[in-house]
C-alpha cells in the first residue's frame, strides 16, 4: 500500500478528517482522536500504525510485517506498525484500519457519535 493508498482508504471512512503533523506523517482522526498514522517507516519505507484490539496486538506483533508501534506501544498503548507494506496486503491492513476507526469512534462520547452519525444502529 502506499501513502495515497493510504490516505484514499483513510478518506473513505466516515467522519475522518486529516492532518500532517509529527514530522510529516499522514495522521488520520475520527471525532478528533487519532485512529491512524502513515509515517515513521525506516528507510523512507511506508509504515502505516493502526490501534488494536487486545486479541489482535498479541496476534500481529509477532507477525512478520508488523511490530508494536514505535512511542505507542511502549506506553503501554495497543498499537500496532505494518512496515512490510505490499499489494498482497492491502485486503489485510484495509480491515486492520478499519477495525482501528471503529475501536476509536466507540470511545467517543455518545453525544459526539451521535453528532458525527457513527455506531447508531
Amino acid at each position: 500500500m502506499t501513502y495515497a493508498e493510504f490516505n484514499a482508504f483513510c478518506e473513505s471512512l466516515p467522519a475522518t478528517t486529516y492532518v500532517v503533523q509529527w514530522g510529516g506523517a499522514h495522521v488520520w482522526k475520527v471525532g478528533g482522536k487519532v485512529f491512524a498514522i502513515g509515517g515513521w517507516g525506516e528507510e523512507d519505507k511506508p509504515a502505516f500504525t493502526f490501534k488494536t484490539s487486545e486479541q489482535n496486538y498479541y496476534f500481529l506483533e509477532s507477525k512478520p510485517g508488523y511490530k508494536p508501534a514505535p512511542y505507542l506501544a511502549a506506553r503501554g498503548m495497543k498499537w500496532i506498525q505494518y512496515y512490510e507494506a505490499s499489494d498482497l496486503e492491502n485486503e489485510e491492513l484495509e480491515y486492520y484500519l478499519t477495525e482501528s476507526h471503529r475501536i476509536v469512534s466507540l470511545g467517543l462520547t455518545k453525544k459526539k457519535q451521535k453528532e458525527l452519525g457513527l455506531n447508531q444502529g
